[in-house]
């Protein structure tokens, strides 16, 4: 089976190929954050009269994730960790989640910020943690297409195709994991499995990217040649938020890498060493497609990953595919209850048999990387013990409508799951189009 090759900068973070040999559209999504609107599909924690929890659907509309968590808490009088969230969203979106509050539901009346709604509030006696969702249902607005509008619908029906006939879409991670405008979080990532902590440090602080305004392109290269942490905060726009955190930490604590980046937000710190995780997956299923293996079908060696009764990937009881069994977990995986899986490597992964262990080994040998190094004793939310993912993304509700210049995607994914991921097989578009 053969791939098309990937021509972009999306190479850049390990996405090789395409699933669709289908010419992409091009063209933009978010143009507009209207143009991009995520909704979460999740039930909530039990409602409770006497709960201490306020739960709130909340609805954003061009916010960061943690930023508003950060300025929420300050209107309420709480700290941020007494906020929980099941999952980030994208910044530049329309998005629509639940969260929960450490406290009853007038806290909620103290918020004056633009853009943010409160609706189908209730208490309860538990929070809203990391990872409480089922997935997300996505509605994408595609513009600037590059495309003869009256060739678009035939890209769009083999795109489909594809899709459907394969029963997914490769499950890279998508530009998001690593930042859209500046990619550099695997990059952090890689330093701190590494031990270079200062090396982390420098790389979020000062790595430039092109993209960037004039203005913050300064300050990074101002960042990269001072030593010296004093009087730097003056110089920094608000945007560079965690940046200035970081930055205020070593004006008082200068040499404290390990302390300038703990001070981050939880979910960030753990992003960092997930990021690069996510950069040897990306590599790994792209040289998986480079071979011609099928990600619809396991191949001996292959890691299967079954689904339990409720559909969720049960990664306690994978099935390693033999030449016994091959007929068996093939017709498995045929009928989506179970998923070839590739290595999210950390300090507690195996590596898997076949052909597939054999990709995943070179990948691990040529970063000159091993398992203990996820385990990262001054930072204990860098450290990993890694997983296993899926290497197809199933997709519901998968229907495209045109209109004057643009078309509109929509469909519904599990969590975990990259909406610009499936985007790219229409657009085939440069990165920072995402």
């Amino acid at each position: 089976m053969s791939y098309r090759p990937c021509d972009t900068d999306e190479t850049e973070i390990g996405m090789l190929y395409y699933l669709s040999g289908a010419d992409g559209t091009g063209g933009r999504i978010k143009v507009y954050p209207e143009d991009f609107r995520v909704t979460e599909i999740s039930d909530g924690p039990p409602e409770d009269e006497k709960g201490r929890y306020t739960i709130a659907r909340v609805t954003s509309n061009n916010w960061e994730t943690n930023r508003m968590i950060r300025l929420m808490g300050k209107f309420m009088g709480i700290s941020r960790e007494r906020i929980g969230f099941a999952g980030t969203k994208d910044k530049r979106a329309v998005t629509s989640q639940l969260m929960s509050f450490d406290g009853p539901p007038d806290l909620l009346n103290r918020v004056d910020l633009k853009d943010i709604g409160f609706s189908d509030i209730y208490t309860s006696k538990k929070p809203v943690k990391l990872g409480d969702l089922t997935g997300n249902s996505f509605s994408v607005r595609v513009r600037d297409i590059e495309t003869e509008m009256s060739e678009v619908p035939e890209i769009l029906d083999s795109v489909v195709s594809d899709v459907k006939s394969t029963g997914g879409f490769p499950n890279y991670f998508g530009v998001q994991r690593f930042g859209v405008v500046r990619p550099v979080t695997h990059l952090v990532g890689e330093q701190i499995i590494r031990g270079n902590l200062e090396g982390a440090v420098r790389t979020y602080l000062s790595e430039p990217s092109e993209f960037e305004s004039e203005e913050i392109i300064a300050v990074r290269k101002e960042l990269t040649e001072r030593e010296d942490w004093k009087n730097l905060l003056g110089l920094m726009p608000e945007s560079l938020g965690f940046e200035k955190t970081m930055v205020g930490h070593l004006m008082n604590n200068p040499d404290d890498w390990a302390g300038s980046i703990s001070v981050l937000p939880k979910n960030l710190q753990m992003m960092f060493v997930h990021a690069y995780q996510s950069y040897l997956f990306n590599i790994m299923l792209s040289k998986r497609m480079e071979r011609g293996l099928p990600l619809n079908l396991p191949v001996e060696g292959d890691t299967v990953i079954p689904l339990t009764v409720d559909g969720i990937p049960d990664h306690d009881h994978p099935v390693i595919a033999t030449s016994r069994n091959l007929d068996l977990v093939s017709h498995q995986v045929k009928t989506g209850r179970a998923f070839v899986s590739i290595v999210l490597f950390g300090s507690d992964t195996e590596i898997q048999d076949g052909i597939m262990g054999e990709i995943e080994s070179s990948v691990i040998e040529a970063e000159g990387i091993q398992a203990s190094d996820f385990i990262v004793p001054k930072l204990s939310l860098c450290s990993s013990k890694g997983t296993r993912r899926e290497v197809i993304c199933t997709v519901n509700d998968l229907n495209y409508s045109l209109g004057d210049g643009y078309y509109d995607v929509e469909f519904a994914l599990s969590k975990g799951n990259y909406a610009t991921t499936l985007m790219r097989e229409f657009m085939k578009s440069p990165m920072l189009n995402y």
